[in-house]
């Protein structure tokens, strides 16, 4: 019995020295860095964990968000990698458009490895979408037509040449065994402005996100023909067909995550993937990942830096394939 109490007493113990260390490593002033202004996807990234992760206690204390304009977040990489490398506090916001970029060496000197990828939360997915009065209405018929007339589908995209959208352009193109060099692609200012193009017969086919193009295509104002997603997506897009299934290799999660300092210590490194990993777990997180228009979506830690970097050696191939 006394055994039995020492080894209860022990295990008690233990616990008590883990919480402790937990606590401990906990930021005494926790921030996380948006690399762009106030309102776009990496402010809601930075929204999404300031919310949850004070909503489910694992911040004693209220996050600040603090904005860092310029390159699409290249700016706020190269200050954190100078200025922050050991900031235990700071956590930075990123996207799939992150490694995009540095996969085309948009951030400067530095590569992936500059940083230490601590986990993505959450992610829309790529659709190919067109108008609702248009004659396709599988992803099938609209690759057999693009393959035999190119130059008679221009492509819009909310961003420009080398974005995401564009990349999600060059993949139809791909599919239908064309050169995507040669795609006729019509750079727009955001998903809306994609929207009306379609809509106003300008254009045949809009490159998007699920979250952007769900609305208008419940409404009949568009049809989301392939949602670039491992399997359908749940809601209003129960009904649309993965490209996967229509038999084309198309994936294109568009992640949101967060990383930190190359030199940040292993404690604090490994505080803030135990912190995500016990936020992401929680109905409260779902409801907030949900009210920003993100799918289930969790990569912690080790996985999610083999993820990122798996994603750049992708994106440099499909980089140079189109011509980039």
């Amino acid at each position: 019995m006394t055994r039995m109490f020492t080894k209860t007493l022990t295990g008690a113990a233990l616990m008590v020295l883990a919480m402790t260390a937990f606590a401990a490593a906990e930021p005494a002033k926790p921030e996380c860095l948006a690399g762009a202004k106030p309102g776009g996807g990496f402010d809601l990234t930075c929204r999404l964990a300031a919310n949850a992760l004070l909503e489910t206690k694992q911040i004693s204390r209220p996050m600040a968000v603090t904005y860092m304009e310029g390159g699409v977040g290249a700016v706020a990489y190269n200050h954190v990698i100078g200025k922050r490398g050991k900031d235990g506090n700071l956590i930075t916001a990123a996207s799939s458009g992150s490694a995009l970029l540095i996969a085309q060496g948009k951030f400067g000197q530095y590569d992936e490895t500059a940083v230490r990828w601590l986990g993505a939360v959450g992610a829309d997915y790529g659709v190919l979408v067109v108008a609702a009065n248009s004659p396709y209405k599988t992803l099938g018929e609209l690759v057999e037509a693009y393959k035999a007339s190119p130059t008679e589908f221009p492509v819009a995209g909310g961003g420009a040449v080398g974005s995401q959208d564009w990349m999600k352009g060059t993949l139809l193109a791909k599919a239908a065994g064309q050169d995507a060099k040669k795609m006729r692609y019509v750079a727009l200012e955001g998903g809306g402005a994609v929207l009306t193009a379609l809509e106003g017969g300008h254009v045949k086919v809009g490159s998007g996100d699920a979250a952007e193009m769900v609305k208008h295509h419940v409404a009949g104002k568009v049809r989301i023909l392939a949602v670039m997603a491992p399997e359908r997506l749940p809601g209003e897009l129960a009904g649309v067909p993965t490209a996967k299934e229509q038999g084309y290799d198309i994936d294109w999660p568009v992640w949101r995550g967060y990383y930190v300092g190359k030199d940040v210590s292993d404690e604090d490194y490994n505080w803030w993937v135990e912190a995500l990993k016990k936020t992401t777990a929680t109905p409260e997180f779902a409801k907030e990942r949900e009210a920003r228009g993100l799918f289930d979506f969790t990569l912690l830690g080790k996985e999610f830096e083999e993820r990122v970097h798996t994603d750049v050696a992708r994106f440099k191939i499909l980089a140079k394939e189109a011509g980039m």
